[in-house]
């Protein structure tokens, strides 16, 4: 008998998380690094040589480093909710529709833009999120959204279009479809 079977299995969950967790900080300060790296100051467009192409200019397509304004991060953040909505499953376990409700609330409290996030509070609070199939939760998210732009005094967007605006990504072998498993390795 191996000695991975012979631990309880509590045991074992733990030992995935925390290897998981540990590759995932791994990865973030890597990201970290080369972040720092790319938005050092000798890097800025005084000082950089024109004659290799920068990490900067790959990001940026000749945009200045400036920090995002609230619109851009505005539609930054509903392009990840709309891709996330549309990889959403249609029948999702008991915890996808848990993490995805934690994930709204989450935003509602941590999103860059106060003002952004109190409103996106109100906004769930009086439309608590839908998560029982991919359908009921595209659904909810376009509403939401059309909610805010309203708010915001823009067009709305027609919710029965959603899957031909946002559609499944494409990826190989449904690589990108949430699998909503705990086994980490």
């Amino acid at each position: 008998m191996s000695q991975i079977a012979s631990k309880p299995t509590w045991l074992i969950s733990q030992a995935n998380l925390r290897n998981h967790l540990h590759r995932r900080a791994k990865t973030l300060s890597s990201l970290s690094r080369r972040l720092r790296h790319i938005y050092h100051p000798k890097y800025t467009h005084a000082n950089r040589d024109t004659s290799s192409v920068q990490p900067k200019d790959v990001l940026n397509k000749g945009k200045s480093a400036a920090p995002l304004t609230k619109e851009e991060l505005g539609r930054a953040t509903w392009t990840f909710l709309h891709t996330l909505a549309a990889q959403y499953p249609e029948h999702p376990t008991r915890q996808q529709k848990k993490d995805v409700k934690e994930l709204m609330a989450i935003l509602s409290r941590m999103y860059p833009c106060q003002e952004c996030a109190d409103h996106f509070k109100e906004v769930i609070k009086v439309n608590p999120v839908q998560a029982g199939s991919h359908a009921e939760f595209s659904q909810w998210m376009c509403h939401a959204h059309n909610v805010v732009n309203r708010s915001l005094g823009k067009l709305v967007f027609p919710c029965e279009r959603v899957d031909a605006r946002w559609g499944k990504l494409e990826c190989e072998q449904r690589e990108c479809d949430l699998q909503g498993t705990t086994n980490f390795d």
